[in-house]
């Protein structure tokens, strides 16, 4: 029976605006995915600007994902490469979802797309179970689940697991100032933008970088937006289920991910209240606990991380100012827009402060 010929379902009907059905149930014959209709299709919780589907199929459960219906730059080929770096994880110590199969053609939904095993978790930035709210020492052990996620994904051997040629990783670090400073610039298209002027230290910032940029690394695989709101955790213990939303995953250098989890890390003494956070925050510990933890499962040195949290300050404050910046020319939700242009203001205090 094909997905036309199912029963009516109120949720299906609501998703087949987004996902053709019909066209992903042949798909799926065509490769022996379970049969008989799809059914039970959910949206997961959380928020993600990519369409995530959830549904059964026989007695199998998958989690689709595709890029959003609206154009969006490159969208199939971030569905591409988020596909292979899963596949290429498989058998690792990397919490992550299992990668089913993997559509690279635009033919049968309208972009690439795949379907991964759906994840038993709790995103921890919508809100905690009771064995993790209850208990300190269980959020303590999450934070430092959180580094050995990333301290595992930076130990992977990229060539060994077919990324050889994942990223260029030659000039990766040189590239980074340059690479934001246009992005930046590029913004001045947007009618209403005020200007990095209102930014103070996005200057003093790059110039820093410059200067102060480490010689060397050794490239590894990077998530490139790692935090709190981009992992599960397991319901049973605080040890992550799976480190999700890979799309700016690429060949780098594995310390910038730690420096972005600095850059997002809550300072509950400090002026800054980070860009992700968890209710209760009490017993997670701090950043410079998570670099010693990373230093334990490591044989980078960490001698300039701060240098990658400056840098993760830079780079994702930029970003945030985009949608600042597309609000001001009415192409984005003006209340967002400022909440986002207020994330980049902190942030660059932040590295304003770390580069004394």
């Amino acid at each position: 029976m094909s997905a036309a010929d199912a029963p009516p379902n109120p949720a299906l009907a609501a998703w087949r605006g987004l996902v053709d059905l019909d066209r992903l149930t042949a798909w799926m014959d065509a490769r022996g995915l379970e049969a008989g209709p799809i059914e039970e299709a959910a949206r997961p919780p959380g928020g993600t600007q990519n369409i995530l589907l959830k549904f059964r199929r026989g007695e199998r459960w998958f989690m689709l994902r595709r890029p959003p219906l609206a154009a969006h730059m490159n969208g199939s080929e971030t569905m591409r490469r988020e596909a292979r770096v899963l596949g290429a994880l498989a058998g690792s110590d990397v919490p992550h979802p299992g990668l089913i199969a993997a559509c690279p053609e635009e033919d049968v939904l309208g972009a690439a797309f795949y379907l991964m095993e759906p994840i038993d978790g709790f995103n921890p930035t919508v809100a905690l179970p009771a064995l993790h709210a209850g208990d300190p020492a269980v959020r303590r052990a999450m934070g430092f689940a959180l580094v050995d996620g990333i301290a595992a994904l930076g130990a992977v051997d990229r060539v060994a697991v077919g990324l050889a040629d994942f990223g260029r990783a030659e000039g990766f670090l040189e590239r980074q100032v340059g690479r934001w400073q246009k992005q930046l610039a590029s913004y001045a298209a947007y009618e209403g933008w005020a200007g990095p002027g209102e930014i103070e230290g996005v200057e003093a910032v790059g110039a820093w970088l410059e200067a102060h940029r480490p010689q060397t690394f050794r490239p590894g695989i990077i998530h490139g937006d790692y935090h709190l709101a981009n992992v599960l955790y397991r319901f049973d213990s605080p040890d992550l289920a799976a480190i999700v939303d890979w799309e700016l995953t690429t060949v780098g250098d594995p310390l910038l991910d730690l420096g972005w989890l600095m850059a997002t890390w809550p300072e509950v003494d400090g002026p800054e209240a980070g860009n992700v956070s968890v209710t209760p925050w009490d017993g997670f510990p701090t950043a410079a606990e998570l670099v010693e933890r990373y230093a334990g499962r490591t044989e980078r040195d960490l001698s300039a991380i701060h240098w990658y949290a400056v840098l993760a300050c830079y780079k994702l404050g930029i970003i945030l100012e985009g949608t600042h910046a597309r609000a001001a020319a009415g192409k984005a939700e003006a209340a967002t827009g400022d909440r986002l242009h207020a994330q980049t203001l902190g942030l660059f205090r932040r590295a304003l402060r770390w580069i004394g």
